[in-house]
């Protein structure tokens, strides 16, 4: 692994992005959500995902000079048509315009249909959290994990993500229905170690920590068993029929065209019917009760959702961002 200061690996992505078509306008926002994915510690989806990215402008199912237009809208909430343009671009723009309806309203929804993966969710929920409002998003995708009861993947891993603001630093929960992501898994595979808990099944229906093992199979395990499946088939309703989009059935299997998902952005701003110092007041006393919960191992003391991203953040900007070298040079060399 290298470390690479982070204006050099945002320079990079910028340079990149450009060539691939994303107009000028657009394309440093573009390449910032993907160094910042990286400068988080979120590796499965910066970096490493590009040449997905990459790969899907190429074969058209990502439009890069597209743009996300309204639908339709009625109050606070609106349908957004993504055009399947870049989907970070288009996540970020359903969350600022959610915000924008909040401020107005005091909470504002944006369902947004024809778009693609928004890489990492976790920026829209920070997105929403650093400008003072509570944040909540998800997506649908392709299906790659079976319903409970079944052996073949019919949902998806459907992210979630839950977004506290707070004056010292947002909460933010950015998790797949599934115990391990897809990424997850990949790097679990690629630096061939086992998972911590069991991830999923093997060919022969066992519980495994094999990432492997899972990959070959197909079958993750949602989290909490049936629960995890109940929601994420609930998360995919909910997205596809706001939207008016694609539900995870009516998505393509193949990595490369997973075109064509729903998504829903949900921001909510306090300000103008709560106290900020009694909100403050509420989210300290209960991150102060979490901090005092013994451990059970003294080296990895309890930390909330976001917690362990501040920390990475703040190392990465003083060492460098680390990055894999083969995709650092194929990044600068524009082969990726």
């Amino acid at each position: 692994m290298l470390r690479i200061p982070y204006p050099d690996l945002e320079s990079a992505f910028l340079k990149a992005i450009l060539h691939l078509g994303v107009p000028p306008d657009r394309a440093p926002l573009c390449a910032r959500l993907y160094a910042e994915t990286d400068l988080d510690g979120v590796r499965t989806h910066g970096l490493a995902r590009f040449p997905r990215f990459s790969a899907m402008i190429r074969n058209g199912n990502i439009v890069p000079t597209a743009t996300p237009t309204l639908t339709s809208g009625f109050g606070a909430i609106e349908r957004w048509n993504g055009h399947l343009g870049p989907g970070n671009l288009n996540a970020h723009a359903a969350m600022a315009r959610a915000i924008e309806l909040a401020r107005a309203n005091g909470i504002g929804a944006v369902a947004l249909a024809n778009t693609n993966h928004w890489m990492r969710g976790g920026s829209y929920g920070w997105q929403a959290a650093t400008q003072g409002l509570f944040g909540i998003c998800w997506t649908n995708t392709l299906a790659n994990t079976p319903a409970w009861g079944t052996a073949k993947p019919t949902i998806g891993n459907n992210p979630i993500i839950l977004a506290i603001p707070r004056s010292e630093a947002p909460v933010v929960l950015d998790m797949a229905t599934t115990q391990f992501s897809m990424g997850s898994l990949s790097s679990y595979v690629q630096r061939k170690a086992q998972l911590p808990v069991p991830g999923g099944y093997d060919a022969q229906g066992n519980l495994t920590t094999d990432p492997a093992a899972i990959e070959a199979s197909q079958r993750t395990l949602p989290i909490g068993f049936w629960k995890g499946s109940g929601l994420s088939l609930t998360l995919d309703m909910f997205a596809a029929m706001l939207s008016g989009g694609n539900s995870t059935h009516q998505l393509p299997l193949d990595p490369l065209k997973e075109s064509g998902l729903s998504q829903f952005f949900l921001a909510i701003d306090p300000t103008n019917f709560a106290d900020p110092a009694q909100l403050s007041q509420i989210a300290e006393s209960i991150l102060t009760d979490l901090h005092a919960a013994p451990p059970i191992d003294g080296t990895r003391p309890p930390r909330y959702p976001g917690e362990e991203t501040l920390r990475l953040r703040e190392e990465n900007l003083a060492q460098g961002v680390p990055v894999d070298e083969t995709l650092w040079q194929k990044l600068n060399n524009l082969t990726i």
